[in-house]
């Protein structure tokens, strides 16, 4: 994650998070990074200071100790109004599934299988598989689709 100072044509500075300065080119481009103050969509990189570690031991009383990043809520992340709208539908069906289906954790692959051959009972379910695992299920037929990450998740 990648912290900018921006500022408006209006003159209003603000910070806003980015996964990566590239992240923050492409959603400058599409018009999607707006003032917090009056959303105006004409938003510049404001001139920063880097941050550079150094190398030497510091005593406590030399640097202060430097503040975790925040995390930020997905009402911090810079988005347009329809990719929030998308977001809270993603957040619900995920929260859905979550409610109505049994986590069977890792051995998802396993039962997923079990269902699909009719060794066990079809029924609703989620849990943890490798991209390998989940490339096998479908090359199998069986019907999976991940859960969506959304912004604010945490790896």
């Amino acid at each position: 994650m990648i912290r900018y100072t921006l500022h408006c044509e209006r003159g209003h500075e603000f910070e806003s998070w980015f996964q990566s300065s590239s992240a923050y080119d492409a959603q400058a481009k599409r018009g999607l990074v707006t003032c917090a103050h009056c959303d105006s969509t004409k938003v510049e990189k404001a001139i920063m200071a880097p941050r550079v570690a150094s190398k030497r031991k510091s005593k406590a009383a030399d640097v202060p100790a430097a503040a975790p990043a925040p995390e930020l809520a997905p009402s911090q992340f810079v988005m347009s109004p329809q990719e929030r709208e998308l977001v809270t539908k993603l957040r619900e069906l995920r929260d859905h599934v979550v409610k109505n289906a049994d986590n069977v954790g890792k051995k998802f692959p396993e039962e997923a299988r079990k269902m699909h051959y009719g060794e066990s009972e079809n029924r609703a379910i989620y849990g943890e598989a490798t991209s390998e695992e989940a490339k096998a299920l479908i090359e199998e037929g069986v019907e999976v689709a991940p859960l969506p990450i959304l912004p604010g998740d945490r790896n």
